[in-house]
């Protein structure tokens, strides 16, 4: 298996004997591929015997259709229960987005509320210490 890969170097100028019958060679070679293979490209052609299937053939192709069906069902149905599943989680997550927009809402509000009242409460105690300093004062 120690195969050495030697690079061939053909001169324009240099004529060689042999090819001739290299290309020759390489054409016997490519007829022949080409007729080895045509038979693929060919349509299938069918007789009538050919047509109909053996019994056991036919059985086979049952067997591996009903296989198929159950494999395909069963896939189908899961495919299905899955998309149910996310559907309804689709369906909470939506809900349960609304819920939290809601709880977010109040909690702005009732901090809105919070620093009203805590504004109020802070300026009242202002006065009344204005007041009492000037009570103090006089």
């Amino acid at each position: 298996m120690n195969a050495t890969i030697r690079p061939e170097k053909v001169e324009s100028t240099e004529a060689d004997p042999n090819l001739a019958a290299v290309s020759e060679v390489e054409a016997g070679i490519r007829d022949f591929v080409r007729n080895d293979v045509a038979y693929l490209r060919r349509p299938p052609t069918l007789t009538p015997d050919a047509a109909t299937l053996e019994p056991s053939t036919e059985a086979t192709v049952n067997n591996v259709n009903s296989l198929i069906q159950r494999v395909a069902g069963t896939s189908l149905t899961e495919i299905e229960n899955l998309i149910g599943e996310l559907e309804s989680l689709r369906d909470l997550l939506h809900a349960e987005g609304q819920r939290v927009q809601r709880e977010i809402s109040g909690y702005a509000q009732l901090s809105q509320a919070a620093m009203k009242s805590t504004r109020m409460i802070a300026d009242n105690v202002t006065q009344w210490k204005r007041a009492a300093d000037g009570l103090r004062n006089s």
